[in-house]
């Protein structure tokens, strides 16, 4: 559902076809809400059975029609009042904590390369954090609005700090690890 008001936000921006958005999807807002391209078609589709987009087609010579889509004053209502409802909440779920969760299954070893896993894969999220200010860079020209910029940035930080606390989160276990503090079998 959130998708859905994803891509209306961005159309509400300008007209886009399903190829733009999943380049403005994977350099604005993947570290939070990831969609692939079919996904993205799925919903353009749903959006405009609904009334929310209408679908443009624009002739190209050597290749088939462009297929630009655009948000409906019908579109910018149901954004606005999803906007201003409240914040839809989602269950958490997290597959790396449940392997945690059993992880006493394992051997010391075999937790300590789990953790150092769990750490590399994070501080390797976080360094491509450190480069969605510069790939969102070009949308900025397109967008052109500071208020925008700065609510964009804000779910970068959130992001940030989530995986700092998550990586000190791991770091702190791994030394628990490497100290002998785990209590055997």
């Amino acid at each position: 559902m959130s998708l859905e008001y994803a891509i209306l936000g961005f159309l509400n921006y300008q007209p886009y076809t399903g190829y733009d958005l999943k380049k403005i999807f994977d350099c604005s807002v993947r570290h939070f809400w990831p969609a692939d391209q079919s996904q993205i078609y799925r919903t353009l589709a749903r959006l405009t059975q609904k009334g929310f987009a209408e679908m443009e087609k624009v002739p190209q010579e050597d290749r088939p029609d462009r297929k630009v889509y655009h948000i409906t004053e019908a579109g910018r209502s149901e954004l606005q009042h999803w906007l201003s409802g409240p914040s839809p909440m989602d269950e958490p779920r997290s597959a790396p904590l449940i392997q945690v969760f059993f992880a006493g299954e394992l051997s010391d070893e075999e937790i300590l390369a789990k953790f150092e896993g769990f750490a590399a894969i994070m501080r390797a999220v976080l360094s491509q954090y450190d480069q969605v200010p510069a790939r969102i860079g070009p949308y900025q020209e397109e967008i052109q609005s500071p208020r925008q910029h700065f609510f964009w940035m804000l779910t970068l930080d959130n992001g940030i700090r989530n995986m700092r606390a998550n990586l000190e989160w791991a770091e702190n276990v791994i030394a628990q690890i490497k100290q002998g503090q785990i209590p055997p079998e």
